[in-house]
């Protein structure tokens, strides 16, 4: 019988030797003859709770009712009984002679005495906490007496444990015996280990061992007198050491009173059920037993009882004791929220909770739920992750920002509520420095680059001020693709003032990742253009940005006269201290910005920016930049195109990283509204027109023949060709009297370039000739045009000027020539 009670006892294990678990220092008080030791698993390292017993011999009547405590721990599950791990028996040395014991283990408790002077709880907080333990002990007796049959006899508060949510759990289960009552004429002892009971707790008729009395009375007849002993101890603060102290009711709340008598009654068949005890009773309606009790049972709440609940638990937090807020009712409302029971006002209150923690115990007890309610699907909770990402983004570890937490977050970018789109926008303030260069690169910045044309105003200007705040997470090549572009493409020609404003302070922020010839050639046409916009605050910034850019220039213009090439190189060039307002600035509108109909859209005052076209040429020691301008035309301030057709392209990647030109970038980006007809013409065709009208004009002296008449050039009307008309050679002083020359049809302009400055007929005395009309006074060549001539020719049939037609091409050799009459018309 020894060997098998032994085989049961020790469990999986066998010895010291292979006891998975390390034996450490003991507390100062346990129930009985047990000593109650902290402990660590050797596997993983958890804490545990050890308990040992020890004997001379195996015989040992304590050892002999250890091991049915043992026995009894191991096949009664209860949540409020203490969870049995592991048991064995070994024989361990002291001194020369050797020592049997047993030892139990089971999850990390602590003794009820001292766990209630470390809280040293006080008033109603702590009534509170004792009508909560109580109730739970009260639950455990009962499910021992009721259901199981069983009596505990010993309930006191050394048989009470405290685990490490303040949970009150019932364990010394050596007295432990099965209810005879059966066989009520027998006087045999019920209770096998009625003598390890102490004389100041066993009722009267367990003190006179009538057994016959006990049989008789109700099962829960010896603990409910335990119960009472258990409560008089809890408002003492005293060990009870006699049994006629219990007659001291002074310390008794008066709530209590009534059913504190009933548990102690003289007669075993009056004393109260403890299930009546838990249900009856005033004592246990207060807030902490009535907001775990709700928890415990939050699945079968429906979801206006869970909402009305969770928005008055912040409240009720404030009033309940610290340490059980965060060590009982933190836990359950992290798992109510882990598995979906909670709804989603509950994850304010487990922040709330959470704040109250330190920072290694938030990280370990708080952001594990978090993580996981990130893949939930509950729009509700999204909102409410996203809406307090502040609260908890700067305790996230970057690994698990880009692998757990940025792919959920991402999804809301596309979302077809604006509200979410643009709290996903604004929580990447707080996880962009987490995310690493290939998620940034790779994924945030095409999200970005969708939103930035997004139908909001609002989500539009923030995608501008959230790219100013996270340049400097980008990588060097990513910057260069993706900031001008995003800052002067889009933003810069935005319909929306402040979406333009925010350009402004992005592109100034983000200066010194800039180098000089992107300032010269893209940055500071598109600013200085800004100047004159119709906002007030638009044009306020602009001539900020102006000054800042100009500063920069004046910087480097300087660096290049002193010679210091190698400086002037370098792509940073540190702000200036007023700078460091408009960082300042965008994180303020990050987290201020209202929605989008809160701002109504204005007329854009943007024009369109120069054609630039840049020559680098780069030698071993330094590097020059050759920058020409076109002259731009400025487009009306009417006419601006919305924001989601200012791009023919998604994205900002028409630039490579290390390409200081742009080869028709601008048309790429939108930038089509330049006015080609307005490009003046080539320098070298310029100059073969001047060297033409210096040449001396040859007159000849024989007549003009038909075929030379034919070859004279047809001198256009100013109004129908002021292209060429500006440029025409000067009339002679002395206009021909023969009116009778038709002029020949002349090639059209782009065959024949030299058409219009052709030599003009010889000189006769005529009338002079009509003046020409005032030229425009921007056309610098006006002045000298030629002036028509005094007479008109009739054109050839085969001639016209309209479109697609081309001169006909004159015969060789003499042709007859059809005149009307010596004057022409």
């Amino acid at each position: 019988m020894f060997k098998f009670l032994k085989e049961v006892v020790a469990g999986s294990g066998s010895g010291l030797k292979d006891f998975p678990y390390t034996v450490g220092e003991p507390y100062a008080s346990a129930w009985g003859s047990w000593t109650h030791h902290r402990g660590t698993s050797k596997d993983d390292g958890s804490p545990v709770s050890i308990f040992s017993l020890s004997g001379s011999n195996p015989q040992d009547r304590h050892l002999v009712a250890g091991r049915n405590g043992v026995k009894r721990l191991r096949t009664v599950r209860h949540p409020n009984i203490l969870s049995f791990l592991h048991s064995t028996e070994a024989e361990v040395p002291d001194g020369p002679a050797m020592k049997h014991t047993i030892y139990i283990v089971t999850e990390p408790v602590t003794p009820l005495s001292e766990k209630l002077k470390e809280l040293n709880l006080g008033g109603t907080q702590r009534d509170e906490y004792f009508a909560w333990g109580l109730h739970q002990i009260s639950k455990a007796v009962s499910f021992l007496n009721n259901d199981c049959k069983l009596v505990h006899g010993n309930v006191c508060v050394t048989s009470v444990v405290v685990t490490q949510t303040l949970d009150w759990k019932l364990h010394a289960f050596d007295v432990l015996s099965e209810f005879d009552a059966n066989n009520e004429s027998s006087n045999s002892p019920m209770l096998q280990f009625e003598w390890l009971v102490g004389t100041q707790y066993k009722p009267m008729e367990l003190t006179k061992s009538d057994w016959v009395s006990i049989r008789k009375s109700p099962p829960w007849a010896i603990d409910s007198w335990g119960l009472g002993c258990l409560i008089y101890e809890l408002f003492s603060g005293a060990k009870l050491t006699r049994t006629e102290d219990l007659r001291n009711t002074a310390s008794i709340p008066k709530s209590l009173l009534p059913d504190y008598q009933r548990l102690l009654s003289s007669a075993p068949s009056r004393r109260m059920n403890p299930s009546k005890l838990i249900d009856n009773s005033e004592f246990f309606q207060n807030k902490l037993v009535e907001t775990i009790q709700f928890m415990e049972v939050l699945n079968l709440k429906d979801s206006v009882e869970k909402d009305s609940f969770f928005r008055k638990l912040p409240n009720i937090a404030e009033q309940l004791p610290r340490e059980i807020v965060l060590k009982k009712l933190l836990p359950v409302l992290a798992s109510a929220l882990e598995f979906g029971s909670a709804a989603a006002p509950a994850l304010v209150v487990l922040l709330k909770m959470g704040s109250w923690l330190p920072a290694d115990q938030f990280s370990a007890k708080v952001l594990p739920t978090i993580v996981k309610l990130f893949a939930s699907n509950d729009r509700a909770i999204r909102v409410s992750l996203l809406q307090h990402i502040d609260q908890f983004g700067e305790s996230l570890a970057a690994q698990t920002v880009d692998e757990q937490v940025f792919p959920h977050v991402a999804t809301g970018f596309s979302d077809t509520s604006a509200f979410l789109r643009e709290l996903t926008l604004k929580s990447m303030l707080v996880l962009a420095p987490k995310l690493s260069q290939r998620t940034i690169s790779g994924s945030l910045l095409k999200y970005l680059s969708k939103l930035q044309v997004d139908e909001e105003p609002a989500i539009r200007t923030n995608t501008t001020i959230l790219l100013g705040n996270i340049a400097n997470y980008m990588n060097d090549g990513t910057r260069k693709r993706v900031l001008i572009n995003a800052f002067t493409v889009r933003a810069l020609r935005d319909t929306f003032p402040p979406a333009r404003a925010a350009g402004i302070m992005a592109l100034s922020v983000t200066s010194s990742y800039y180098e000089m010839t992107e300032i010269a050639t893209r940055i500071l046409p598109n600013v200085v253009v800004l100047t004159f916009d119709p906002d007030s605050d638009v044009r306020t910034k602009a001539f900020q940005a102006t000054d800042q850019f100009l500063q920069i220039a004046k910087q480097h213009h300087e660096k290049l006269t002193m010679g210091d090439n190698s400086a002037a190189e370098a792509t940073g060039i540190q702000l200036k201290p007023g700078n460091a307002g408009l960082l300042g600035w965008a994180m303020s509108s990050l987290t201020q910005k209202g929605k989008g109909s809160d701002h109504g859209p204005v007329s854009s005052a943007n024009a369109s920016n120069s054609q630039i076209s840049a020559s680098s040429s780069v030698t071993s020691d330094n590097r020059s930049s050759t920058v020409a301008y076109a002259p731009s035309t400025s487009s009306s301030l009417d006419q601006t195109a919305p924001a989601s057709a200012r791009s023919s392209v998604d994205g900002w990647g028409e630039i490579e990283n290390d390409n200081t030109q742009e080869e028709n970038g601008s048309d790429k980006e939108g930038w089509d509204d330049v006015d080609p007809f307005d490009e003046k013409p080539p320098p070298s065709l310029l100059s073969n027109i001047q060297a033409a009208q210096k040449r001396p004009v040859v007159q000849p002296k024989q007549p003009v023949s038909n075929s030379s008449r034919l070859n004279q050039p047809k001198v256009p009307k100013p109004e129908e060709d002021p292209l060429w008309g500006s440029i025409a050679a000067p009339a002679p002083k002395n206009a021909s009297k023969s009116s009778d020359i038709k002029p020949s049809t002349s090639h059209n302009d782009d065959d024949d370039l030299w058409g219009s400055i052709a030599a003009p007929p010889p000189k006769s005395a005529g009338k002079p000739l009509k003046p020409p009309p005032a030229a425009n006074s921007d056309d610098l060549w006006g002045a000298i045009a030629a002036p028509p001539p005094s007479t008109k020719a009739r054109p050839l049939a085969s001639s016209g000027r309209g479109r697609g037609t081309k001169p006909a091409q004159p015969k060789l050799g003499a042709q007859r020539i059809g005149r009307t009459s010596s004057t022409g018309m």
